[in-house]
């Protein structure tokens, strides 16, 4: 990973758009400062490689689509998603107090991305050796396992960035990841599309998730590669006392409560995509070269948005919450209009579904990092990130009913629910506080209002 320190800088000056050579390190370490290029190159490279892992071995596109293939129930595909976000979220708090143990806890995150790969690497053996039963049970066992260590990498990162990237430049920084990322998810499904056309057994999905196993590996890399300054290592707590204060800071930070009311509803965005792809399999069937559409369509997404998410993130991610609502919900009217009138169902009218929905997911996790990063007091973000992941890995699990309202009521009735909920979230968002007020609301904050 060693890179010359002269193409480290420029390589940070394009990415970050910060030409100064006095640079600002606010409420980072002081002894960090001079470290800021190396940490958010490798930071940015870090978030491409796994997020074109992410897009080639997701539960949202992916896994459905070779477990599909492969016979397994519906029961059993429908569980991904669900799976994915409790088991990734709702440890956290057990986790949050044995991090802030660490000195360094970029190494919490090494050892989240090594896990991971070693995951997928077992899912490649399953889907090619087993049974369509059998392999969909074991695949959902990886992938709480992998999840858990996504959970892990979740709290550890957004406690290292706080310490190695300086506010105004985090929110581009992670518009920097999303965007890569995208650009290399864009080339990875036209090469899917054109290369393989409709012919292509279960080897090819396996290689896939291969190569994501591979980019985890390489992420972990990256991020090892980073200098974080070691921090304090006392107020390690126990997962109980972990709770009692997660408890006590939402009781008495309203702020803090407004975000995760507001996270809470827009978790139907992060959850929507795999029932959007369930409706476009049906329209464009179930060749590779279908699948390879969904993924330039998500990658085109990020490619698109990330940028300016990154650059409003750093003005204001509470507006990036509540636009990115509003965009879900135009997702939402989108298929329902295509759904209705004949003369637009057709495969290219509906694309304009997931760069929509694309668009606001990217928007739903950017604007929530950047906003929690900014706001949580450094001391305690561990905290405040756990307990926050906790409580929506909590609310996940309700993810598992949205399955059963499609089989019963159908499609549209749940694509019309997860419109009101992202309504709901983009309110919710304008009636929160700045991320430099949510510890203070009353200083024009969304009690005033």
């Amino acid at each position: 990973m060693a890179v010359s320190a002269e193409r480290v800088e420029r390589t940070y000056r394009i990415l970050s758009g910060d030409d100064s050579d006095e640079r600002s390190c606010d409420a980072i370490p002081e002894s960090a400062c001079s470290d800021v290029p190396r940490n958010y190159v490798y930071n940015v490279a870090n978030g491409a490689s796994t997020k074109l892992a992410e897009q080639l071995a997701g539960p949202n596109l992916v896994l459905p689509w070779v477990l599909s293939m492969l016979g397994t129930p519906a029961a059993i595909i429908g569980l991904l998603m669900p799976v994915k976000q409790v088991a990734s979220l709702a440890p956290q708090l057990v986790v949050s107090g044995q991090i802030r143990r660490l000195a360094r806890r970029q190494w919490a995150w090494v050892a989240a991305g090594v896990t991971q790969a070693i995951m997928l690497l077992l899912v490649v053996l399953f889907i090619l050796v087993l049974e369509p039963v059998s392999a969909g049970l074991l695949v959902l066992g990886c992938l709480a396992v992998f999840s858990v260590a996504s959970g892990v990498g979740s709290v550890a990162f957004q406690d290292v960035t706080g310490k190695t990237i300086p506010k105004g430049r985090r929110g581009r920084m992670l518009s920097n990841r999303a965007a890569i990322g995208g650009m290399l998810t864009l080339v990875a499904g036209l090469m899917l599309h054109y290369g393989f056309g409709d012919a292509a057994g279960v080897g090819v999905y396996a290689g896939l998730i291969a190569v994501a196993a591979v980019l985890w590996l390489i992420g972990a890399g990256f991020f090892a590669a980073m200098d974080e300054a070691p921090g304090a290592t006392e107020g390690g707590r126990s997962p109980w006392q972990e709770v009692r204060h997660g408890v006590a800071i939402c009781r008495d930070q309203p702020g803090y409560r407004a975000f995760l009311y507001t996270r809470g509803l827009l978790l139907s965005v992060e959850l929507a995509m795999p029932f959007y792809a369930l409706h476009g399999r049906e329209t464009f069937g179930g060749e590779v070269a279908a699948l390879g559409v969904f993924i330039v369509t998500v990658g085109l997404a990020g490619v698109i948005s990330s940028p300016v998410w990154g650059y409003f993130s750093d003005r204001s991610s509470r507006t990036v919450l509540g636009v990115s609502g509003l965009l879900a919900v135009l997702a939402a009217l989108l298929a329902l209009t295509i759904a209705e009138i004949e003369a637009l169902q057709s495969p290219v009218v509906y694309t304009s579904v997931f760069v929509t929905l694309g668009v606001a997911e990217a928007g739903v996790r950017l604007g929530r990092k950047t906003y929690l990063v900014d706001a949580a007091p450094k001391d305690e973000r561990p905290l405040y990130v756990a307990f926050g992941n906790t409580s929506t890995g909590v609310l996940a699990l309700l993810g598992g009913g949205f399955g059963v309202v499609a089989q019963i009521l159908g499609i549209d009735a749940l694509i019309m629910l997860l419109l009101l909920l992202s309504l709901g979230g983009a309110l919710m968002a304008w009636r929160m506080p700045e991320a430099d007020r949510m510890l203070n609301p009353e200083r024009g904050g969304w009690l005033d209002r």
